[in-house]
């Protein structure tokens, strides 16, 4: 008898873990049964030579970017080097790729059907034609151009040099420099000196930390010393209140307001612009920034505040900064994925902005932006934007070794009818406003006529 009853409660016992078993087992499987099917040993979804050969990959106009089951590329070749780094390459080298990043979209997994060898159409939110205007603009240059609505976080342009053709790659030799960093997104996955760009994290401290800056101004006569060394502007600017010294991107006034906040005021307001975070974009995770704590009074302090020392910035996370300036103080993070459907047409799926409400105060914002719009009414030249209504800062970031400068132009357009953010980055290119600036016009315009 007690054998009996052992035996009865063993199997009871028993019962109970395969039934918790089961039910952790299918609550894994409705959550991570997608991710499971995408596992690149799947046949389903990767031919022998791990190539996918479910889903494909299309822009926000439904224009074909990538078909799988076909392995071919869209018909356009500048298209297809201006998505390189959205869609993928050939060899799965990069990372960010839609044919790897979202692979799981891609397989169309179902729970009760499993997968398909057509698997989903996945609609990215880029625009194809303004991809190639991107690309275009650039000029073989290296470096990234990003726009993004600010009010619904659909990045609309992400073009990253250098590239090539994957419909016909190249043989890349390990010291080829015409292809250096090929497979890395610089959008993404790169982190720059920022230079100037940064001087408006400086600038958002200043104005909630000190109280007498509306009032105050600065004499520039080319230099100033702060600590044991001099901080250099390119030529004097004479005396100018904070708003000119932003136009003017003056070095001296600008280090002598990080030295005047302090490092870790600095820190606190460079965290606060979202700038050394990794930042998620659908499931992407961006380079992190950098900003490095500086002795009080030094000149490796003053230069922080310049944008220079060890700061490093990431493209994306500058102009989600940027987005969240336009947005008054909330942030929308930016998104890759617009829709997704079945083979059939169906919806699959559903994918939304994250905002973050109370990112920067209104207030703060609303003084930026007015301060940003002089820069390119009084500096950069308002004619280039046609009658979009910009705001921008310029930056020219020195990054040693005897190499030419990095040119930056980030800002967004004042307009609900034009709500973008941009940023472009074009390396060791010289003068971020005549550089940078002159892409940017180019993007921004060709934006404009695309109804964005």
């Amino acid at each position: 008898m007690k054998q009996v009853k052992r035996r009865t409660w063993f199997c009871l016992l028993f019962t109970i873990l395969l039934t918790v078993g089961l039910g952790i087992f299918l609550m894994r499987y409705s959550t991570d049964g997608d991710e499971w099917a995408s596992f690149r040993a799947n046949k389903h979804i990767y031919n022998k030579s791990g190539q996918l050969m479910s889903g494909t990959i299309l822009d926000r106009n439904g224009n074909i970017l990538y078909n799988a089951p076909e392995n071919t590329y869209n018909d356009d070749k500048t298209v297809r080097k201006s998505t390189l780094h959205a869609v993928g390459d050939p060899n799965g080298n990069i990372a960010t790729g839609a044919k790897k990043a979202f692979s799981e979209h891609l397989g169309g997994f179902n729970p009760i059907l499993g997968t398909t060898v057509s698997g989903h159409n996945l609609y990215l939110t880029l625009d194809q034609q303004l991809n190639a205007a991107a690309y275009n603009a650039l000029k073989g240059k290296k470096g990234t151009v990003g726009v993004y609505n600010y009010k619904t976080g659909e990045i609309l342009c992400m073009v990253s040099l250098p590239t090539f053709d994957p419909a016909n790659p190249p043989t890349i030799s390990d010291d080829d420099s015409r292809y250096e960093g090929v497979y890395i997104n610089r959008f993404l996955s790169a982190a720059y000196t920022p230079g100037s760009v940064f001087k408006l994290v400086t600038t958002a401290a200043a104005i909630e930390q000190i109280d007498d800056l509306e009032t105050r101004t600065f004499t520039c006569d080319g230099s100033v010393q702060i600590g044991n060394a001099s901080i250099t502007c390119p030529h004097a600017h004479g005396t100018m209140d904070i708003r000119s010294a932003l136009s003017n991107s003056c070095n001296g006034a600008y280090a002598q307001l990080a030295v005047e906040l302090g490092s870790e005021t600095m820190l606190q307001y460079a965290k606060k612009a979202g700038l050394l975070d990794s930042i998620s974009v659908s499931d992407i995770s961006t380079a992190k920034g950098n900003y490095a704590i500086a002795a009080p009074g030094s000149s490796d302090l003053g230069w922080s505040g310049v944008g220079q020392y060890q700061d490093l910035v990431n493209p994306c996370t500058m102009m989600t900064y940027m987005g969240t300036i336009a947005n008054s103080g909330t942030q929308v993070l930016p998104r890759l994925i617009h829709k997704e459907t079945t083979a059939t047409g169906l919806p699959a799926g559903f994918h939304s902005a994250q905002t973050n409400s109370g990112a920067m105060k209104t207030t703060t914002c609303n003084k930026l932006k007015e301060m940003m719009r002089n820069n390119v009414v009084d500096h950069y030249g308002q004619s280039q934007f046609g009658d979009l209504t910009v705001c921008a800062k310029s930056g020219t970031a020195e990054v040693g070794n005897g190499q030419s400068p990095h040119s930056w132009f980030v800002g967004f357009v004042d307009d609900d009818a034009h709500p973008l953010a941009f940023v472009v980055v074009a390396e060791n290119s010289g003068s971020g406003a005549s550089v940078a600036g002159s892409i940017a016009a180019k993007v921004l315009n060709t934006a404009k006529d695309l109804g964005y």
